[in-house]
């Protein structure tokens, strides 16, 4: 089954601005998203429309490139991240809608620069929980 991830930025407009719509294989209990939003609203679904999480995940505290979202309990945490190995197979959910998987990650101790890789791969039609073969993923 896959999951349909909406993100919406509620800081912009009177009913907020659509920040990602993005799909991934079901059962990922934690994806990075890049350059989130402030004050973000998540709603995950699967492809029979049950909403598999939902609510707001503001940022509380200093920024960073990569924002963690876990699913916990039918709620969501927000963190804001480095990312280190242990995110390291995780997928990365872009503006606009792209989803990558996370390769590598590196940054400076100041953290005044950072490089990463971001794997992409897609399949005609979408069937449930694809995955290249020889592709590394965390859930």
């Amino acid at each position: 089954m896959n999951w349909t991830w909406d993100l919406r930025a509620t800081d912009g407009g009177m009913n907020g601005l659509d920040f990602c719509r993005a799909l991934t294989a079901g059962g990922f209990s934690r994806v990075l998203v890049h350059a989130a939003p402030a004050r973000l609203t998540v709603r995950v679904t699967a492809d029979d429309d049950t909403v598999v999480a939902r609510g707001e995940a503001d940022r509380d505290g200093d920024y960073s490139p990569v924002t963690l979202l876990e699913l916990a309990g039918g709620g969501l945490r927000r963190t804001e991240v480095w990312p280190d190995e242990s995110h390291v197979g995780l997928p990365v959910l872009l503006p606009g809608g792209e989803v990558g998987v996370l390769l590598r990650w590196e940054h400076a101790p100041d953290r005044s620069w950072w490089r990463w890789a971001v794997e992409f791969s897609n399949h005609r039609g979408r069937p449930a929980d694809w995955a290249p073969e020889g592709q590394v993923l965390r859930r």
